[in-house]
């Protein structure tokens, strides 16, 4: 038997009145507030004080090729990757921007600009990450063109495989999938959103040539707009910064300090110098953990639902076997049932299988709510029952 908490009117909710009953929700996008608590009892360590006259200018560093990236901001990106040992930073160039998403498409137009023929296609091993599709079809560029899964790509000429590992949403470990190693024209960009030890084992540092990296969820910070790419070409580097130029002129230096500051600490309260009780991937994934075991309990009573199986590693920063908790949940239904209709029938959002390749049987859930609204989520899933659709 399932023992889930009684659940409560999370409280964020802006209308009080509203019962519980008839509370959404939202676990569509990984806006990922479930960090708060953490954060709040760190107090005013993490305090910035901009004054008036402070980062007024366009300019940050006009020796390096990024020159609107804060030079504190790139000391604690290094940092990190350093402490942690997830990606190598040395003999390369670090790109700023405004979150990943941005990062992506800098990546994709100066890959696809630095090309020999276009348009270059552009394609990600399903299911993923739905937002993929948007970026490179929104703009309509002739430079470049979604072409789908990549399991079932065989067109010639040059092409960029989107590569994330832990996948979102599924959570796998993740490589190339195309691989044409003796194609020049073949390139990757692999996002490492989610490669950091309170989701996943750090089993090696990552070594590749376009590595995308996001503030939002290392911390939770995601109203910051902060990402960074680690990219070995030089040229494919200043094409990434020509187009953040022409894109936004820059990103903002308040998100950078502000970045900067929070990454310093996060690094701090992750060595082994410092208090155990204060080190945020072990309160990360001691957080995660018990979520997914609360969730698979709810799956296992069910015996409606399915979810992933993912082998254990030995974690480089741990030091011992560990099991991934990713930050989505990838559902799935045993029933002839579309999984996100029933979901929204009982007020639970959540994003659509077909949006990341696959089917109406799956939906990708967020793992990263505040406690209370997970727990809404859980005892509505353990009270379901699911109709079977005909038109699958």
């Amino acid at each position: 038997m399932v023992k889930l908490e009684n659940p409560k009117k999370p409280e964020n909710v802006s209308n009080k009145n509203i019962p519980l009953s008839d509370f959404v929700v939202n676990l569509d996008h990984g806006d990922p507030t479930a960090y708060e608590e953490y954060w709040r009892k760190m107090g005013d360590r993490c305090t910035v004080t901009i004054r008036g006259c402070d980062l007024m200018s366009y300019f940050s560093d006009m020796t390096n090729l990024c020159w609107f990236l804060e030079p504190e901001l790139e000391d604690a990106i290094k940092d990190l990757h350093g402490a942690v040992g997830n990606a190598a930073t040395e003999d390369r160039y670090i790109v700023v921007g405004t979150g990943s998403t941005q990062l992506c498409q800098a990546a994709v137009h100066a890959l696809s600009s630095l090309a020999g023929t276009q348009p270059v296609s552009v394609v990600a091993a399903a299911p993923f990450y739905s937002t993929y599709v948007e970026e490179t079809t929104y703009v309509r560029s002739g430079m470049y063109k979604w072409e789908g899964d990549a399991w079932g790509f065989d067109k010639k000429g040059p092409y960029i495989e989107l590569v994330t590992s832990p996948n979102n949403p599924d959570g796998t470990i993740r490589e190339t999938v195309v691989n044409r190693p003796d194609d020049d024209e073949a390139k990757v960009i692999h996002d490492f959103a989610y490669y950091w030890p309170h989701y996943t084992p750090i089993t090696r540092r990552q070594d590749h040539d376009i590595m995308l990296f996001t503030f939002s969820k290392i911390t939770g910070h995601a109203g910051s707009r902060i990402g960074w790419a680690l990219v070995k070409d030089k040229e494919v580097a200043k094409k990434m910064v020509e187009y953040i130029i022409v894109n936004s002129i820059g990103v903002s230096k308040e998100s950078q300090v502000r970045t900067a500051k929070i990454l310093k600490v996060l690094k701090e309260t992750c060595t082994s110098e410092s208090d155990e009780s204060d080190n945020f991937f072990k309160y990360g994934r001691e957080m995660m953990k018990n979520r997914w075991e609360k969730l698979r309990e709810v799956v296992k009573e069910s015996d409606a639902f399915t979810l992933p199986k993912y082998p254990e590693a030995f974690c480089n920063y741990f030091g011992k076997s560990l099991e991934s908790y990713p930050a989505f949940a990838w559902l799935g239904t045993k029933e002839e049932t579309d999984l996100v209709s029933e979901l929204r029938r009982h007020k639970v959002m959540c994003r659509a299988g077909e949006r990341c390749g696959s089917d109406k049987k799956h939906v990708r859930v967020s793992m990263l709510s505040r406690e209370d609204v997970f727990n809404v989520f859980l005892e509505r899933l353990a009270n379901m029952k699911l109709i079977k659709s005909i038109d699958l």
